[in-house]
């Protein structure tokens, strides 16, 4: 990411490079992006609304780091806040697309199913999409340390730092999350 705006001769202009996190200077914005993007984007993953394009939503968080990151002076504020633009941004998104959302789901009804061999990889994909999709469906406070926990393989520790918990809550709601997601595909699987 670019921190800065584009230049009348075409090429970008930098922002004054900020001093490392400390108690008493401004944040790094792009150190603090290049940083946190992956877990920012697993944030997104977690909270956004089943249409909305992850990378779209990412772009939405970089611009208030870019606009708000270096008000910050607390690194121990990165994450916390982050995590708040993360989750506001995929709320905005859920509450602006209720209309495109509709329609969508209009067509995806209308729509004719595709036709094409079993390829085994293919259904790996299917049933990979179908477990993503009903664990969207788990509460927020299971669905976020799961999402956590298998899409960026943080540690029951780091999760437990991002959220503000205690590591053993975190071990407790994934476990459940995922009995959640077992009783959930057996349920499907009889019907």
């Amino acid at each position: 990411m670019h921190v800065g705006a584009s230049h009348p001769d075409g090429g970008i202009e930098r922002a004054p490079a900020a001093p490392a996190a400390g108690a008493s200077g401004p944040i790094d914005v792009e150190a603090l992006w290049v940083e946190h993007r992956r877990w920012v984007a697993a944030i997104l993953l977690a909270y956004k609304p089943r249409w909305a394009d992850v990378d779209d939503l990412l772009q939405e968080v970089a611009v208030a780091v870019v606009r708000h990151g270096r008000e910050l002076r607390d690194p121990s504020a990165v994450k916390p806040w982050l995590r708040s633009v993360a989750m506001n941004a995929a709320r905005a998104a859920a509450r602006s697309g209720n209309v495109r959302q509709a329609h969508a789901e209009s067509l995806r009804h209308g729509a004719s199913p595709v036709e094409g061999g079993s390829d085994a990889g293919a259904l790996r994909g299917e049933e990979s999409s179908r477990v993503l999709a009903m664990a969207m469906e788990l509460p927020d406070g299971y669905r976020e340390p799961l999402i956590l926990k298998a899409v960026r393989d943080m540690s029951y520790r780091q999760i437990g730092e991002a959220m503000g918990l205690p590591e053993t809550t975190i071990e407790t709601r994934i476990a459940r999350a995922r009995r959640m997601l077992r009783d959930r595909l057996a349920e499907r699987a009889e019907a």
